[in-house]
């Protein structure tokens, strides 16, 4: 009986608490731009993290301004570093024309310190360091820096979501990406990412310096 009892008195009390709570407005919490441009930076890292390795041939177009154009043949082999202060490490080795042919690029990631680099010229049979105050510089003659050729790691920027915009026959996400490292040459990039697979699609650069 006395456990009757019980239940008779909490059964109405549990009524009340269920009327309560299901009258109260649902909470939601708004993201500011900055912490949208964020999450979205990070769940593209999560998607591309366990490739463990990976080997891909490219070319390389040059063009100048008068419409002529070279082509250069690379390969790129990059390890993925699971080291939450340390970015991936990356070999690019020139394979064509002749006089590139056995040019290497070694670059070893760092999140919150500059990047190791060192590029060996066979015409010169020589390995430079890269000065980490030179991370703008050309690279092999391209528009491409020596910053671009690091791997590009979260930590490495604070972001900024600005819009959704089509690109394509995709709907993507524009965010603004602020290099926190000082001596970067830029002072932001945009990149379109994919809202399906959370991919870049297109990047633009500002150097404003």
């Amino acid at each position: 009986m006395l456990v009757g009892s019980g239940l008779v008195r909490i059964l109405p009390l549990l009524g009340v608490v269920s009327v309560i709570a299901s009258g109260m407005p649902e909470l939601t919490y708004a993201e500011s731009p900055e912490e949208k441009g964020l999450s979205i930076a990070i769940e593209g890292d999560q998607r591309d993290r366990g490739f463990v390795d990976s080997s891909v041939r490219l070319e390389m177009i040059l063009s100048n301004r008068h419409g002529e154009s070279s082509t250069r043949e690379l390969r790129i082999k990059t390890l993925e570093i699971q080291d939450a202060d340390l970015g991936d490490k990356s070999l690019t080795v020139f394979d064509h024309p002749r006089d590139v042919k056995g040019s290497a690029f070694l670059s070893f990631t760092r999140i919150n310190e500059p990047d190791d680099q060192w590029l060996y010229l066979p015409a010169l049979k020589r390995v430079k360091r890269i000065s980490s105050a030179n991370k703008s510089g050309p690279f092999m003659g391209s528009e491409f820096s020596y910053e671009d050729m690091a791997s590009q790691e979260v930590a490495k920027y604070t972001y900024k979501w600005l819009k959704d915009e089509e690109c394509g026959d995709l709907q993507c996400f524009v965010i603004a990406q602020y290099p926190v490292y000082e001596n970067s040459g830029y002072t932001k990039r945009i990149a379109w990412i994919d809202q399906n697979e959370f991919r870049p699609w297109k990047m633009s650069f500002d150097l404003g310096k």
